[in-house]
């Protein structure tokens, strides 16, 4: 590690879904002019495992659910030692769904730590994306005449939902239609590094998975507030003081362009940038890494 390279961090989504077990391969051509950082948020893989009960129970999730600003704060104080421990004054913070939640309150409670903010599929207000993403893919079905998801989605009814289970099933539908509109992401693009295979590993990432899926979605039967709920980004976007720019799939249900465009728009900055990448729905894909490492090799390598 050459330790005078920009430093980027990558701030997975998810909750609970890390990318450190691929970046080997998704960052390869990234190691040699910048030092990677893939953190595993609290409650995430190896966090998780680190801090994990011998089983996932509901006693644990009731004492131990994650919240919003203890996450936020976690990615500022790693970047604080990231700056400290490579003598560096600033940051590049990529952001990835569930990440570009907190990457943009890390942006904008401490602008001094970043050199700029990149953000793939932006989250603005996950409970109105939650609504948008029901509306559209009920739309897709009626279309369609997908009988069978249209009945599964009258039996879950409008968001929001009493917990991660009912969550998760709107979330597989939204899945489903994105993959059927969008190319397809080669299979070999999320190849999972020799270190990561095992079972241990393998355990932690599901659990961690579940455990932070429970913390963003909440429990109305257990009166556990999720995450999602104090999730709206509109005002902080006007306020933000370092150069933004956000990459956006065409056909991103989840995190949609007719919701986080308008919200770009609202961004009073000279330094910034929106890309709709056509053909593509939710999260990163070559294309949009590809572009993203053009943009902080032409603009924050140095």
């Amino acid at each position: 590690m050459d330790r005078q390279n920009p430093i980027v961090l990558f701030i997975h989504g998810g909750p609970g879904s890390p990318m450190s077990p691929y970046s080997d391969n998704i960052f390869q051509k990234w190691f040699k002019n910048f030092t990677i950082v893939n953190w595993d948020q609290r409650g995430s893989g190896r966090s998780y495992k680190k801090n994990s009960p011998q089983q996932l129970t509901k006693d644990f999730l009731i004492l131990n659910h994650l919240t919003l600003n203890q996450m936020v704060k976690d990615g500022i104080e790693l970047t604080e030692f990231l700056t400290q421990y490579l003598n560096q004054k600033k940051v590049i913070l990529i952001g990835d769904s569930w990440g570009t939640v907190l990457a943009t309150k890390m942006a904008a409670n401490r602008p001094d730590l970043f050199r700029c903010y990149i953000g793939t599929s932006q989250i603005v207000n996950l409970q109105q994306s939650l609504s948008f993403g029901f509306n559209r893919v009920r739309q897709l079905t009626e279309q369609r005449q997908d009988s069978v998801t249209l009945e599964k989605l009258e039996s879950l009814g409008k968001p929001p939902y009493p917990n991660g289970q009912t969550a998760g099933k709107l979330f597989r539908i939204i899945k489903k239609y994105e993959r059927e509109l969008s190319a397809p992401i080669p299979k070999n693009f999320y190849q999972i590094s020799e270190s990561y295979k095992n079972d241990n590993d393998q355990k932690a990432r599901a659990e961690g998975d579940d455990y932070s899926f429970f913390s963003l979605i909440g429990d109305q039967k257990l009166r556990i507030k999720g995450m999602c709920e104090n999730i709206d980004l509109t005002t902080i976007g006007q306020n933000l003081k370092i150069p933004i720019h956000l990459y956006q799939g065409e056909n991103d249900i989840l995190c949609p362009k007719e919701i986080n465009k308008p919200y770009y728009n609202t961004i009073k900055l000279k330094t910034k940038s929106f890309d709709l990448i056509e053909n593509t729905g939710h999260g990163i894909t070559p294309e949009i890494l590809d572009k993203q490492y053009r943009l902080i090799m032409e603009n924050y390598s140095e």
